[in-house]
């Protein structure tokens, strides 16, 4: 009997779909910064305005840009595009009071834009921009994930820029962080 149990099993062993131990994720882990540390700034002394953007707020509706940022060219396909703090992903970072996230093709067309940070809305004429993540000041690292923004294939640049709506504004460090999807996860779908 222990025979038989040995050679079935030898037998599913040889017939079982293998396993491409080989394959490489489509991106290699990366960091690139997006935003610079910009130190707290009142925000009626800060010149700069994005009149084309509205705030949904109860104080000054037009935001001030703190401070703006943009990746070079990247390729994320197969992974996820997160942000952090640092360039090993392991801080968090902070913002007052928002990042505005736009994702360009490579001609400069926007594929994508949302909005992370602390506020209640913000529109451009009469379209509502996507709140990514949940309101709040401070993020931890990694928290948010901006694969819903991107392109299923080809390069893009991600573009940031802090807008502050009343108080003060500010930004920590941001960067991008590529990280590879595991492939594991696709080989526990195909085994169901």
């Amino acid at each position: 009997m222990a025979r038989l149990l040995l050679g079935c099993a030898v037998l599913a062993g040889f017939t079982a779909c293998p396993k491409n131990v080989d394959a490489r994720p489509a991106a290699e882990r990366k960091a690139v910064r997006l935003l610079a540390l910009t130190a707290e700034r009142e925000t009626l002394k800060i010149p700069e305005v994005a009149a084309q953007l509205e705030a949904d707020t109860d104080q000054e509706r037009t935001p001030h840009i703190v401070a703006v940022g943009e990746s070079p060219l990247l390729s994320a396909e197969g992974a996820d595009l997160f942000l952090a703090g640092d360039e090993q992903g392991t801080l968090g970072f902070t913002v007052d009071n928002c990042i505005l996230l736009e994702v360009l093709s490579e001609d400069g067309k926007k594929l994508g834009r949302a909005a992370v940070g602390y506020l209640n809305g913000l529109s451009e004429g009469k379209e509502q921009i996507d709140l990514l993540g949940r309101r709040a000041f401070a993020f931890e690292p990694n928290e948010v994930n901006l694969v819903s923004l991107l392109p299923e294939h080809g390069r893009f640049r991600v573009r940031a820029t802090v807008l502050d709506i009343g108080g003060v504004g500010h930004v920590s460090d941001v960067f991008l962080i590529v990280t590879p999807r595991s492939t594991a996860a696709g080989d526990d779908l195909r085994e169901k």
